[in-house]
């Protein structure tokens, strides 16, 4: 996982990093930007062959639902464990079986202290991301790979105080809408590689003023 911020130091053009676990303060990763969201629904497209009409994001703030199964009559099935991504890893590992966990590395879960787990729809005016990974995908081609190279290009820049926060998208819109007259719908893995590269140079190309214009270096 990357560096973590307070929320309320992320608004400047240049936020400095850092975090306040016992403060209560909500934490952002730096290392997942809003854009993994819709990253993920284009993983599930390709996963599970699903139009993108057919696939809808959720947001859940505790972070202890993982993943649902629907069954043919209406049941859903839940998995619940904390947001700690080693616990995936430890069971690819140990699949079929699972290994024990002593409560100092992972409690067990207890839903009473829990309280209540919510669901809602994301806010995409608040999260243009989502909807700019949604359109990615449908384009397809080498879209796709150029909206995940510049969003790991801008996180970057973020840590490095090159931009700031709310500037991630922006770079990524921007490398995004650049990329549209030369998008190849079926590439070469050469291509792909290509566009790829490009994408991080171009977006470390991008600054931005107080007034948020970017501007080539």
């Amino acid at each position: 996982m990357g560096k973590k911020i307070t929320v309320d130091s992320a608004h400047g053009s240049k936020s400095r990093s850092r975090s306040r676990s016992r403060s209560g303060t909500f934490h952002v990763d730096l290392g997942i930007s809003v854009a993994v969201s819709g990253l993920e629904v284009i993983e599930a497209h390709y996963l599970y062959v699903a139009d993108y009409e057919n696939i809808e994001i959720v947001i859940h703030p505790q972070s202890i639902i993982h993943s649902m199964v629907e069954t043919q009559d209406s049941s859903i099935l839940a998995q619940l464990r904390w947001p700690d991504m080693r616990l995936p890893i430890l069971y690819t590992k140990s699949r079929p079986d699972r290994i024990y966990s002593s409560e100092i590395t992972w409690p067990s879960l207890d839903l009473c202290k829990l309280g209540s787990l919510t669901f809602k729809a994301p806010d995409n005016v608040k999260y243009p991301s989502m909807e700019l990974a949604y359109a990615a995908g449908r384009a397809g081609g080498t879209m796709t790979g150029v909206l995940s190279a510049a969003n790991e290009k801008a996180v970057e820049m973020f840590i490095n105080e090159q931009i700031g926060y709310l500037d991630i998208f922006k770079v990524v819109e921007l490398t995004s809408n650049k990329h549209q007259a030369e998008l190849v719908s079926s590439p070469s893995l050469e291509e792909i590689v290509h566009y790829d590269l490009w994408a991080r140079d171009y977006a470390a190309t991008l600054q931005f003023s107080a007034g948020l214009r970017p501007a080539l270096v």
